[in-house]
């Protein structure tokens, strides 16, 4: 009973938390752009606390898993003065903005102080040198720096990481510094070739995502198939387990044997395989002082950003499945997860930046299709009809509800 009250705690102030900032941000400039707001709600259904304010009523609903701030003239255009319909286009898209950047400058902010009190910078410096790859062939030895690869300032690890997936193992040249002088090679990097299945198991052994294009995919893995067998050897849910036998398996075809729903089903799984390229280097860690967490949080922060936004390129790319996203429940699993108040904190901020990034993609009913319409409105110098813009927006809520439903089904499908 505990535990289920500290989880839905968890889940309610995260959520909560996340969604009142939003709305915050769309009320506070609603107001400075002098629009009103009829209502400023968090949550939907009944209303379990509300106070009505001057001119803006404030709500609490009963589930805590959205919110709206409902400006006079917002669904239907009237004549009131301080209407939404009747402000200026650039207030209007500064309301639309104003929720999603909150969102984005809470994440970054929260992100930047969680990675520059880490204390695990890396530096440019090398602390050893591994044995039997390039850098050792080179000649490149512990205490170098290195300073360029191919022309390219080397500050981090993140820059030599960016480098060798860049040179894709053709031979690259580095400058160095040691004890005061600037040295240069042409290094080709080591290959190392690892197998991939393209599947990610949950911590019960049940396959939550498949790549698209992946030999599990092409070779009959399904999401929700539950992995209870590698070679004939039993993992009996332990993904650890799971993880070392595909790993260790010296053969080309690995047997399988999955759970689907009531049938057990062997299959014969050929791994692809990834070359990744590597110097061979083990990097010093960076000196602990507050120019280097202000940096190197930065750094952190930026490739936090990076991750988000290559996630979303992946998505409409078709590199990653619609059946891989994660709605509210599959949130919420995560969220009753979290083993501290600093896990907590960065599964906050990585929900925050995904909620602001993803409310800004130009799709109806979203802020950034609203901000779109605004833009066509702009170009043609007259609004759209209203009952075209109604059609518009009712058509993305029913994209979204739609999404939301198949995202939240396989949500409970890896949960179950």
């Amino acid at each position: 009973m505990l535990f289920f009250l500290i989880s839905a705690i968890k889940i309610i102030v995260l959520l909560g938390f996340l969604i009142l900032i939003h709305e915050c941000g769309h009320f506070a400039v609603a107001k400075w752009c002098n629009v009103k707001v009829n209502e400023f709600a968090i949550g939907f259904g009944p209303t379990i606390w509300k106070k009505q304010g001057k001119e803006t009523k404030y709500a609490v609903r009963l589930i805590p898993l959205g919110g709206f701030v409902s400006m006079e003239g917002e669904d239907e255009r009237t004549e009131d003065s301080r209407s939404f319909s009747n402000a200026s286009i650039p207030k209007r898209i500064a309301i639309c903005l104003a929720g999603a950047t909150v969102n984005i400058i809470f994440a970054v902010v929260v992100y930047f102080i969680l990675a520059s009190t880490a204390g695990t910078f890396i530096s440019n410096e090398i602390d050893s040198i591994v044995a039997g790859y390039a850098a050792e062939e080179a000649g490149l030895q512990a205490g170098d720096k290195i300073i360029e690869i191919d022309d390219k300032k080397i500050e981090n690890k993140y820059d030599i990481d960016d480098a060798m997936a860049e040179s894709n193992g053709n031979e690259i040249h580095v400058a160095v510094e040691r004890s005061g002088e600037n040295l240069e090679y042409n290094i080709k990097p080591t290959e190392v070739k690892s197998k991939v299945t393209g599947m990610y198991l949950d911590d019960k052994c049940k396959i939550v995502a498949i790549d698209k294009g992946s030999c599990s995919e092409k070779q009959g893995i399904k999401a929700n198939d539950t992995l209870i067998k590698i070679n004939d050897i039993e993992i009996n849910g332990d993904r650890d387990k799971a993880i070392e036998a595909l790993r260790q398996s010296d053969t080309d075809t690995i047997k399988l044997t999955v759970e689907r729903g009531n049938q057990k089903i062997d299959i014969n799984l050929t791994p692809d395989y990834v070359s990744t390229y590597y110097l061979g280097i083990n990097l010093k860690q960076a000196a602990d002082t507050l120019i280097n967490r202000i940096i190197n949080g930065g750094i952190e922060t930026k490739e936090f950003l990076l991750s988000i936004v290559d996630n979303l390129k992946q998505l409409f790319t078709g590199n990653v499945g619609v059946d891989q996203m994660m709605g509210p429940v599959g949130i919420s699993e995560v969220v009753v997860k979290t083993n501290g108040f600093r896990e907590f904190v960065e599964l906050m901020a990585l929900v925050s930046l995904s909620l602001g990034v993803t409310n800004l993609l130009p799709v109806p009913a979203l802020d950034g299709g609203k901000i779109l319409l605004l833009i066509i409105e702009a170009i043609r110098r007259k609004p759209l009809k209203q009952e075209t813009e109604i059609n518009i927006q009712l058509l993305g809520i029913s994209i979204l509800l739609a999404l939301s439903l198949y995202v939240t089904y396989n949500d409970i499908l890896r949960i179950l």
